[in-house]
């Protein structure tokens, strides 16, 4: 499963895997206690894919910072917790994204990147190259 599947409910805690879409909204599950919620359309929701971090450079989607953390943790769940001293996050952070704009990318941004990639690595969903099986099988198709 990939980061499209992958839910940030806005005034929630941690992140939610997308089960089914309903007429007024869609189901998703927790992946921190595993219990089923209803969420409407108005909720202000974040896909996981959709994401991307400041860089003094471009955008980098969450998906390659993902890779940057799990590149560093050898896949293991990260160093640093996402409840540690500001001062050692920035630190993590800046060693795993030395051009992160500052100015832009605040201490709670890097708390919960932290906190969604060790989520993720908890639950086995630490899959973060590209969708490419989807490319592979439509040039398979055409030939």
């Amino acid at each position: 499963m990939g980061l499209e599947k992958i839910l940030s409910v806005a005034g929630k805690p941690g992140l939610y895997k997308l089960i089914t879409q309903t007429r007024t909204g869609f189901v998703a599950e927790s992946l921190l206690d595993g219990k089923k919620i209803s969420v409407g359309l108005r909720s202000n929701v974040s896909v996981l894919s959709e994401i991307a971090i400041y860089t003094l450079d471009e955008e980098l989607p969450l998906r390659d910072v993902f890779l940057k953390i799990q590149e560093k943790e050898n896949g293991e769940k990260t160093s640093v917790s996402h409840k540690d001293e500001k001062i050692k996050l920035e630190e993590y952070f800046f060693e795993i994204l030395p051009n992160y704009d500052e100015d832009r990318v605040y201490t709670s941004d890097i708390k919960k990147i932290i906190q969604w990639y060790n989520l993720l690595v908890e639950n086995d969903l630490a899959d973060f190259s590209k969708e490419e099986t989807k490319d592979t099988e439509k040039k398979e198709k055409k030939e």
